[in-house]
């Protein structure tokens, strides 16, 4: 989900198995769920579209993944972020988020979850009541008054490999839409909606090491969510004249006598379920290969609906491409309305929300931005399911990376995202500005716990940077390899929660067996400045001479590391014959002289010639030309005027 710009291959199996939702066929004809499934959720839940709550009923069947005896659980209550202004997320956002607010003064924009009852099922057929037992905990900051999280303890430790059945009844007020979930008139999102189980890592998973441990952190303004996988069988009833989209698929359908209808979803493999109901909703169906897509589209947007459907189907065909297979068969793409667009550039599995505006010139390609975007987290947030609270990155920065090669490649590298009266942005070339053009680049790491990052340094930390710096990663080790690397690291870590050293070891395993030792014996040195530090790139091409001597010239090019960031470079000289020579530089030394002999003189220098080290945050300092070309801000100036001018009179138009 872009925080700025609102929102940057396995083979197709063969029919008949794609048929089989979620699953891989084994021998014998039986099937093997692709995921661990620790949690299994069976859900039953009843809107009340007047008080905008939730009555909920849920069953959670729930594997200790351990070696060892555990003797509490730990739940997500995110709804519980809502429910006053001294909540964490409330405190660290000041009530808004992404430009919407919440209204302080209007007591139904506020939202809760309550517990009604929890109830334990053992072995032994006899229940355990564990309504009054449970605390809430703030893992993360301590705050008294946070109740988003929950310890519940058991009186019969949970033993190596067991599985435990809770039973739930639950109530909640669904928040006005500012922040992911909510209502705006008669649109709904719901998400984050009913008492989620943490995740407990085991030793080896992620950085745990020798004792196992919960991870179930608060929730935070600046981060998102982290979960296991599962089975989602939920049933929905809301009124009959509401259209309905949510994770999974639709399993059946019934109509009631009291005016409302009743729906069942499942969804296998997944790591959350979200849902959206509206009788506005206009509804357009497509496929890509095994793929159904459904798009829910406001009455007014109804004609940009194409336009979002095709970019899922380029998405699709991109990832399936270059990293790997979408093993679901469906995709619902959710268009909110303006009063809701709080919900809108959010991700969900199989699931997900964009946004547009009437009027949507195709020029500015918002709507494929943000769908293209948005199924790209069902790669990183759902089948590697990364930590977001804790390493966001690893799903913001590698989804970032993918939305601008996706955008670049479809609509142009210097015009996918804006193409409009003359002036064009690329996506990689935004995300990059995004970073370099931070007062303080180096102000932080992107790695550690995004809650604890510099405010207003969420977006630029997590998406930006880190796409800038995987962009530099393939251009110093070739887009080939690159490619690899992101494959290896998919097909080997889907449905495993990887972490940041898990890629690295990859991307190191991957270039030593390709490269060998042309970028040193490993990669350690680029993630340390680039993840783990905050060193800051800049090379300047500083100064090119020319001396006669005889019948050649000696020609010395001097090029200066002007950031404390340590990066091999190339050097590409331009000689008044037209000649050229490509000169390399481990980019080390704080100053650097080319000295070369040639029958005639350099006429121009340009460090990094092909843009390879892309996080470099002053292009204009690369290169050098002995005779400089008149006025060149002329020629700026005026292409800015010619787009200012059409711009006014387009707004011109549309009023």
């Amino acid at each position: 989900m872009p925080e700025r710009f609102f929102c940057s291959s396995l083979h197709l199996l063969c029919p008949v198995v794609l048929s089989l939702w979620g699953f891989i066929p084994t021998a014998g004809g039986q099937s093997r769920p692709l995921s661990p499934r620790l949690a299994n959720y069976q859900i039953t839940v009843q809107l009340d579209t007047d008080t905008k709550q939730l009555s909920g009923k849920e069953t959670l069947v729930w594997k200790n993944p351990s070696n060892e005896a555990i003797n509490e659980l730990q739940f997500h209550l995110y709804l519980n972020a809502f429910r006053n202004d001294q909540s964490t997320f409330m405190r660290e956002s000041g009530g808004q988020l992404r430009g919407a607010f919440i209204d302080r003064n209007d007591e139904e924009s506020y939202g809760w979850i309550d517990i009604l009852s929890m109830q334990a099922r053992q072995a032994s057929g006899k229940t355990e009541v564990l309504t009054g037992k449970y605390r809430f905990i703030q893992p993360d900051d301590a705050n008294p008054d946070d109740r988003t999280v929950i310890s519940v303890p058991l009186r019969q430790p949970l033993g190596p490999g067991q599985s435990i059945t809770l039973d739930i009844d639950f109530r909640a007020k669904l928040p006005r839409i500012f922040a992911r979930t909510g209502y705006s008139d008669d649109f709904f999102l719901v998400a984050q909606w009913f008492p989620k189980i943490g995740v407990y890592e085991p030793p080896g998973t992620r950085y745990a090491a020798a004792h196992g441990q919960w991870n179930c952190h608060q929730f935070h303004a600046s981060s998102e969510f982290y979960a296991d996988y599962g089975v989602y069988d939920v049933t929905l009833t809301v009124p009959k004249n509401f259209r309905v989209g949510a994770t999974g698929g639709l399993k059946s359908e019934r109509q009631n006598s009291n005016g409302t209808k009743t729906m069942r979803w499942r969804a296998e493999d997944v790591v959350d379920f979200s849902w959206t109901a509206s009788p506005a909703f206009t509804i357009f169906e497509d496929r890509w290969r095994h793929v159904a897509i459904r798009a829910l589209m406001q009455p007014e947007h109804a004609s940009q609906a194409q336009r979002h459907i095709d970019a899922a189907r380029v998405a699709l065909a991109y990832f399936d491409k270059h990293l790997g297979r979408y093993p679901f068969t469906t995709l619902t793409i959710v268009d909110p309305p303006v009063s809701g667009l709080g919900a809108g550039g959010m991700e969900y599995p199989t699931f997900i929300t964009a946004g547009t505006s009437w009027g949507m010139p195709a020029g500015v390609r918002l709507p494929e931005q943000v769908t293209i975007h948005e199924f790209g987290h069902q790669y990183f947030m759902q089948l590697l399911a990364t930590n977001e609270f804790e390493e966001a990155w690893m799903d913001e920065g590698f989804n970032q990376y993918y939305e601008g090669r996706i955008m670049d490649e479809t609509y142009g590298p210097k015009s996918s995202i804006i193409d409009l009266f003359g002036y064009r942005m690329g996506n990689l070339e935004a995300s990059r500005n995004s970073y370099v053009h931070l007062d303080h680049p180096a102000i932080a790491p992107s790695f550690g716990n995004v809650w604890q990052l510099p405010d207003a340094y969420y977006g630029e930390l997590t998406y930006f940077k880190p796409a800038t710096w995987l962009r530099t990663l393939d251009g110093l080790v070739g887009r080939p390899v690159m490619d690899e690397i992101m494959r290896t690291y998919f097909n080997r870590w889907q449905f495993k929660h990887p972490n940041a050293k898990d890629f690295i070891a990859i991307a190191n395993e991957v270039v030593a067996r390709r490269l060998g030792n042309r970028l040193g014996p490993d990669l350690n040195w680029f993630f340390d400045q680039v993840l783990y530090g905050t060193q800051v790139c800049d090379y300047e091409l500083h100064a090119v001479r020319s001396v006669r001597q005889g019948n050649a010239f000696r020609s010395v090019i001097t090029v200066y590391r002007r950031g404390n960031a340590q990066l091999p470079v190339e050097v590409l000289v331009h000689f008044e014959d037209g000649n050229e020579q490509l000169l390399r530089w481990d980019g080390k030394a704080s100053v650097h002289t080319f000295t070369l002999t040639k029958p005639t003189r350099v006429q121009w220098a340009k460090v990094d010639p092909q843009q390879k080290v892309y996080i470099d945050v002053n292009l204009n300092n690369n290169s050098f030309t002995v005779r400089p070309p008149a006025s060149p801000a002329a020629k700026y100036a005026a292409k800015l005027m010619f787009w200012a001018q059409n711009w006014m009179q387009w707004l011109a138009w549309m009023v």
